[in-house]
Protein backbone atom coordinates (compact mmCIF):
# COMPACT_ATOMS: atom_id res chain seq x y z
CA UNK A 1 0.00 0.00 0.00
CA UNK A 2 3.12 2.95 1.17
CA UNK A 3 3.82 1.88 -2.87
CA UNK A 4 0.04 3.58 -4.03
CA UNK A 5 0.44 6.48 -1.93
CA UNK A 6 3.64 7.05 -3.61
CA UNK A 7 2.40 6.66 -6.51
CA UNK A 8 -0.47 9.65 -5.96
CA UNK A 9 2.02 11.88 -4.23
CA UNK A 10 4.36 12.00 -7.44
CA UNK A 11 1.15 12.70 -9.47
CA UNK A 12 -0.07 15.63 -7.52
CA UNK A 13 3.01 17.40 -7.21
CA UNK A 14 3.65 16.96 -10.56
CA UNK A 15 0.34 18.42 -11.34
CA UNK A 16 0.61 21.23 -8.95
CA UNK A 17 4.24 21.67 -10.03
CA UNK A 18 2.74 22.97 -13.67
CA UNK A 19 1.57 25.73 -12.01
CA UNK A 20 3.38 26.35 -9.37
CA UNK A 21 7.13 26.97 -10.24
CA UNK A 22 10.28 26.02 -8.41
CA UNK A 23 8.18 24.68 -4.88
CA UNK A 24 8.40 20.82 -4.83
CA UNK A 25 8.88 20.87 -1.85
CA UNK A 26 6.35 23.24 -0.33
CA UNK A 27 3.94 21.57 -2.42
CA UNK A 28 5.00 17.89 -1.49
CA UNK A 29 3.96 19.25 2.16
CA UNK A 30 0.36 20.33 0.96
CA UNK A 31 0.33 16.52 -0.01
CA UNK A 32 1.00 15.36 3.40
CA UNK A 33 -1.69 17.10 4.74
CA UNK A 34 -4.36 15.71 2.74
CA UNK A 35 -2.84 12.23 3.35
CA UNK A 36 -3.14 12.98 7.20
CA UNK A 37 -6.71 14.44 7.48
CA UNK A 38 -5.36 17.51 8.25
CA UNK A 39 -5.89 21.04 7.19
CA UNK A 40 -2.96 23.21 5.98
CA UNK A 41 -2.46 27.40 6.71
CA UNK A 42 -0.50 28.99 3.69
CA UNK A 43 1.06 32.30 5.35
CA UNK A 44 2.98 34.45 2.84
CA UNK A 45 3.35 38.06 1.66
CA UNK A 46 0.39 38.97 -1.21
CA UNK A 47 1.47 37.60 -4.94
CA UNK A 48 3.45 34.44 -4.55
CA UNK A 49 0.76 31.92 -5.20
CA UNK A 50 -0.80 31.48 -2.34
CA UNK A 51 -4.01 30.72 -3.82
CA UNK A 52 -3.25 29.30 -6.96
CA UNK A 53 -1.23 26.46 -5.22
CA UNK A 54 -4.53 25.63 -3.25
CA UNK A 55 -6.59 26.28 -6.69
CA UNK A 56 -4.20 23.71 -8.27
CA UNK A 57 -3.48 21.26 -5.64
CA UNK A 58 -8.00 21.27 -5.40
CA UNK A 59 -8.40 20.94 -8.74
CA UNK A 60 -5.80 18.26 -8.96
CA UNK A 61 -7.40 15.96 -6.11
CA UNK A 62 -10.75 15.73 -7.71
CA UNK A 63 -13.03 16.57 -5.00
CA UNK A 64 -15.61 19.14 -4.83
CA UNK A 65 -14.34 22.97 -4.42
CA UNK A 66 -15.60 26.08 -2.88
CA UNK A 67 -13.68 29.49 -2.60
CA UNK A 68 -14.58 31.71 -0.14
CA UNK A 69 -13.13 35.20 -0.01
CA UNK A 70 -12.85 36.29 3.52
CA UNK A 71 -13.16 40.22 4.45
CA UNK A 72 -14.70 41.96 7.38
CA UNK A 73 -18.27 41.90 6.21
CA UNK A 74 -18.09 38.25 5.89
CA UNK A 75 -20.95 36.97 8.10
CA UNK A 76 -20.51 33.15 9.90
CA UNK A 77 -23.85 31.94 8.00
CA UNK A 78 -22.15 32.99 4.64
CA UNK A 79 -19.52 30.07 5.25
CA UNK A 80 -21.53 27.31 6.98
CA UNK A 81 -25.29 28.22 5.52
CA UNK A 82 -28.33 29.27 7.07
CA UNK A 83 -32.27 28.28 7.41
CA UNK A 84 -34.38 29.41 5.21
CA UNK A 85 -37.79 29.68 5.68
CA UNK A 86 -40.59 27.78 3.03
CA UNK A 87 -43.79 29.51 2.67
CA UNK A 88 -45.24 26.57 0.88
CA UNK A 89 -44.64 24.30 3.47
CA UNK A 90 -44.39 26.75 6.62
CA UNK A 91 -41.14 25.07 7.91
CA UNK A 92 -37.27 25.90 7.37
CA UNK A 93 -35.18 24.75 5.02
CA UNK A 94 -31.44 24.32 5.73
CA UNK A 95 -28.85 25.74 2.57
CA UNK A 96 -26.16 24.69 3.22
CA UNK A 97 -22.93 26.86 2.92
CA UNK A 98 -19.35 26.19 0.94
CA UNK A 99 -18.00 24.67 3.92
CA UNK A 100 -19.83 21.39 2.57
CA UNK A 101 -17.35 21.44 -0.31
CA UNK A 102 -14.73 18.47 0.21
CA UNK A 103 -11.95 20.67 -0.59
CA UNK A 104 -13.06 24.35 1.17
CA UNK A 105 -10.68 27.48 0.07
CA UNK A 106 -10.32 30.21 3.10
CA UNK A 107 -8.73 33.36 0.82
CA UNK A 108 -7.22 35.77 2.99
CA UNK A 109 -8.61 33.99 5.67
CA UNK A 110 -6.92 36.95 8.43
CA UNK A 111 -8.97 39.39 7.08
CA UNK A 112 -12.64 38.36 8.46
CA UNK A 113 -13.39 38.97 11.66
CA UNK A 114 -12.70 36.86 14.58
CA UNK A 115 -16.75 35.85 15.23
CA UNK A 116 -16.19 34.65 11.14
CA UNK A 117 -13.12 33.09 11.53
CA UNK A 118 -14.77 30.84 14.74
CA UNK A 119 -17.07 29.66 12.65
CA UNK A 120 -14.89 26.97 10.79
CA UNK A 121 -13.84 25.23 14.40
CA UNK A 122 -16.29 22.20 14.57
CA UNK A 123 -16.07 21.61 10.71
CA UNK A 124 -12.36 21.40 11.38
CA UNK A 125 -12.15 19.48 14.19
CA UNK A 126 -15.46 17.31 14.38
CA UNK A 127 -15.80 17.60 10.36
CA UNK A 128 -19.50 18.42 10.89
CA UNK A 129 -21.76 21.99 10.95
CA UNK A 130 -24.34 23.02 13.57
CA UNK A 131 -26.63 25.16 12.79
CA UNK A 132 -29.65 26.53 15.15
CA UNK A 133 -28.82 23.14 17.15
CA UNK A 134 -29.22 20.90 14.18
CA UNK A 135 -25.76 19.06 13.35
CA UNK A 136 -25.05 18.13 9.67
CA UNK A 137 -21.95 16.01 9.17
CA UNK A 138 -19.70 17.11 6.32
CA UNK A 139 -18.50 15.52 3.57
CA UNK A 140 -15.21 13.15 3.29
CA UNK A 141 -12.74 13.64 2.53
CA UNK A 142 -12.33 17.65 4.12
CA UNK A 143 -10.04 19.55 4.36
CA UNK A 144 -9.49 23.36 4.54
CA UNK A 145 -7.14 25.10 2.75
CA UNK A 146 -6.10 29.13 4.27
CA UNK A 147 -4.32 31.69 3.23
CA UNK A 148 -3.82 34.42 5.32
CA UNK A 149 -1.21 37.80 4.88
CA UNK A 150 1.08 38.53 7.29
CA UNK A 151 -0.48 40.30 10.05
CA UNK A 152 1.97 43.07 9.71
CA UNK A 153 -0.01 43.70 6.67
CA UNK A 154 -2.87 46.56 6.92
CA UNK A 155 -6.88 45.22 7.92
CA UNK A 156 -5.62 41.94 8.91
CA UNK A 157 -6.84 40.38 12.65
CA UNK A 158 -4.67 37.95 14.17
CA UNK A 159 -6.42 34.06 13.82
CA UNK A 160 -8.04 32.66 17.30
CA UNK A 161 -4.82 30.61 19.24
CA UNK A 162 -7.63 28.08 18.77
CA UNK A 163 -7.92 27.80 15.58
CA UNK A 164 -4.57 27.88 14.57
CA UNK A 165 -3.93 24.82 16.36
CA UNK A 166 -6.16 22.87 14.39
CA UNK A 167 -3.97 23.44 11.26
CA UNK A 168 -2.03 20.32 11.18
CA UNK A 169 0.95 22.42 8.67
CA UNK A 170 1.75 25.65 8.29
CA UNK A 171 3.26 26.04 4.64
CA UNK A 172 5.34 29.80 3.76
CA UNK A 173 6.51 29.47 -0.28
CA UNK A 174 8.57 32.75 -0.55
CA UNK A 175 10.33 34.52 -3.37
CA UNK A 176 11.23 32.38 -6.12
CA UNK A 177 15.26 33.06 -6.82
CA UNK A 178 16.33 34.59 -10.47
CA UNK A 179 16.09 31.31 -12.47
CA UNK A 180 12.61 30.55 -11.04
CA UNK A 181 11.07 33.84 -11.65
CA UNK A 182 12.34 33.55 -15.41
CA UNK A 183 11.16 30.22 -15.60
CA UNK A 184 7.47 31.59 -14.28
CA UNK A 185 7.33 34.35 -16.75
CA UNK A 186 7.88 31.76 -19.61
CA UNK A 187 5.48 29.67 -18.45
CA UNK A 188 2.31 31.91 -17.90
CA UNK A 189 3.38 34.24 -20.72
CA UNK A 190 1.12 32.03 -23.93
CA UNK A 191 -0.98 30.43 -21.57
CA UNK A 192 -2.77 29.63 -18.27
CA UNK A 193 -1.84 26.40 -16.32
CA UNK A 194 -4.16 26.54 -14.08
CA UNK A 195 -7.06 26.25 -16.01
CA UNK A 196 -4.92 23.54 -17.93
CA UNK A 197 -4.85 21.36 -14.52
CA UNK A 198 -7.08 18.02 -14.40
CA UNK A 199 -8.16 15.68 -11.49
CA UNK A 200 -4.54 12.93 -11.35
CA UNK A 201 -6.39 11.18 -8.72
CA UNK A 202 -10.46 10.88 -7.19
CA UNK A 203 -11.77 10.99 -3.34
CA UNK A 204 -12.28 7.45 -2.99
CA UNK A 205 -8.21 6.92 -3.84
CA UNK A 206 -7.64 9.59 -1.73
CA UNK A 207 -9.42 8.02 1.64
CA UNK A 208 -7.90 4.85 0.84
CA UNK A 209 -4.75 6.52 0.82
CA UNK A 210 -5.17 8.11 3.81
CA UNK A 211 -6.55 4.96 5.79
CA UNK A 212 -2.91 3.12 4.81
CA UNK A 213 -1.18 6.13 6.25
CA UNK A 214 -2.67 5.24 9.67
CA UNK A 215 -1.28 1.78 9.26
CA UNK A 216 2.66 3.11 9.18
CA UNK A 217 4.26 2.05 11.79
CA UNK A 218 5.97 4.49 14.56
CA UNK A 219 8.16 2.93 17.14
CA UNK A 220 7.49 3.67 20.42
CA UNK A 221 11.03 5.62 21.01
CA UNK A 222 9.79 7.76 17.93
CA UNK A 223 6.78 8.47 19.82
CA UNK A 224 8.90 8.98 22.93
CA UNK A 225 10.90 11.63 20.92
CA UNK A 226 7.47 13.39 19.75
CA UNK A 227 6.25 14.00 23.57
CA UNK A 228 9.67 15.23 24.71
CA UNK A 229 9.91 17.82 22.06
CA UNK A 230 6.63 19.23 22.17
CA UNK A 231 6.98 18.93 26.61
CA UNK A 232 9.87 21.35 26.33
CA UNK A 233 8.26 24.09 23.97
CA UNK A 234 5.89 23.78 27.02
CA UNK A 235 8.58 24.06 30.21
CA UNK A 236 11.20 26.76 27.31
CA UNK A 237 12.17 29.82 29.38
CA UNK A 238 11.35 31.96 25.99
CA UNK A 239 7.76 30.37 25.40
CA UNK A 240 4.67 31.88 26.64
CA UNK A 241 2.11 29.06 25.24
CA UNK A 242 3.65 25.42 24.08
CA UNK A 243 2.41 23.31 21.54
CA UNK A 244 -0.31 20.95 22.53
CA UNK A 245 -0.82 17.33 22.79
CA UNK A 246 -3.10 18.08 18.86
CA UNK A 247 0.30 18.53 17.92
CA UNK A 248 1.98 15.73 19.54
CA UNK A 249 -0.89 13.62 17.18
CA UNK A 250 -0.25 16.33 14.47
CA UNK A 251 3.12 14.96 13.96
CA UNK A 252 3.40 11.58 14.30
CA UNK A 253 0.74 11.44 11.55
CA UNK A 254 2.16 13.86 9.35
CA UNK A 255 5.43 11.64 9.70
CA UNK A 256 3.42 8.27 8.85
CA UNK A 257 2.24 10.21 5.90
CA UNK A 258 6.03 11.25 4.87
CA UNK A 259 7.05 7.52 5.61
CA UNK A 260 4.12 6.51 3.02
CA UNK A 261 4.96 9.09 0.07
CA UNK A 262 8.69 7.61 0.22
CA UNK A 263 7.02 3.87 0.19
CA UNK A 264 8.21 3.15 3.29
CA UNK A 265 5.87 1.60 5.72
CA UNK A 266 7.76 2.68 9.11
CA UNK A 267 8.36 6.41 10.24
CA UNK A 268 12.07 7.36 10.49
CA UNK A 269 13.47 9.78 13.00
CA UNK A 270 14.30 12.17 9.89
CA UNK A 271 10.66 12.03 9.06
CA UNK A 272 9.69 13.78 12.62
CA UNK A 273 12.61 15.83 12.28
CA UNK A 274 12.04 17.13 8.56
CA UNK A 275 8.28 18.10 9.37
CA UNK A 276 8.51 19.60 12.67
CA UNK A 277 8.74 23.31 12.29
CA UNK A 278 5.86 22.89 9.68
CA UNK A 279 3.93 21.44 12.11
CA UNK A 280 4.85 23.44 15.41
CA UNK A 281 6.52 26.27 14.83
CA UNK A 282 2.71 27.86 14.60
CA UNK A 283 1.61 26.21 17.70
CA UNK A 284 4.30 28.52 19.72
CA UNK A 285 3.71 31.79 21.28
CA UNK A 286 6.76 33.55 22.54
CA UNK A 287 6.76 35.68 25.34
CA UNK A 288 7.22 39.12 24.63
CA UNK A 289 10.79 40.33 25.68
CA UNK A 290 12.02 37.29 23.39
CA UNK A 291 10.36 38.49 20.90
CA UNK A 292 11.97 41.79 21.75
CA UNK A 293 15.70 39.84 21.36
CA UNK A 294 14.97 38.76 18.22
CA UNK A 295 13.80 35.37 18.80
CA UNK A 296 11.07 33.40 16.75
CA UNK A 297 9.48 30.42 17.23
CA UNK A 298 11.11 28.58 14.34
CA UNK A 299 14.72 29.52 16.32
CA UNK A 300 13.35 28.48 19.70
CA UNK A 301 12.03 24.77 17.90
CA UNK A 302 15.13 24.69 16.23
CA UNK A 303 17.12 24.97 19.79
CA UNK A 304 14.78 22.35 21.47
CA UNK A 305 15.55 19.70 18.81
CA UNK A 306 18.94 20.40 18.84
CA UNK A 307 18.92 19.71 22.61
CA UNK A 308 17.05 16.15 22.71
CA UNK A 309 18.71 13.15 21.60
CA UNK A 310 17.10 11.67 18.61
CA UNK A 311 16.11 8.35 19.06
CA UNK A 312 17.67 5.47 16.26
CA UNK A 313 14.22 3.75 15.77
CA UNK A 314 12.13 2.88 12.57
CA UNK A 315 11.57 -0.40 10.83
CA UNK A 316 9.23 -3.06 13.09
CA UNK A 317 11.08 -5.70 14.44
CA UNK A 318 9.26 -8.77 14.45
CA UNK A 319 9.64 -11.64 16.96
CA UNK A 320 10.75 -15.04 15.75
Amino acid sequence: MPADVRSMVKRLVESVGRVIVAKDAEIELCVLALLSRGHLLIEDVPGVGKTMLAKALARSTGCDFERVQFTPDLLPGDITGINVFNPRTGSFDFRKGPVFAQVLLADEINRATPKTQSSLLEAMEERQVTVDGTTHPLPEPFIVFATENPIELGGTFPLPEAQVDRFLLKVRLGYLDLDGEVAMLDRFQTSQPLLEVEAVTMPVELLSCERAVTEVYCDAALKDYVVRLVQTTRRHPDVALGASPRGSLGLVRAAQARAAAQGRDYVLPDDLKALAPAVLTHRLILKPNSELRGLTAESVLAEIMDSEVVPGAGRRVLSS
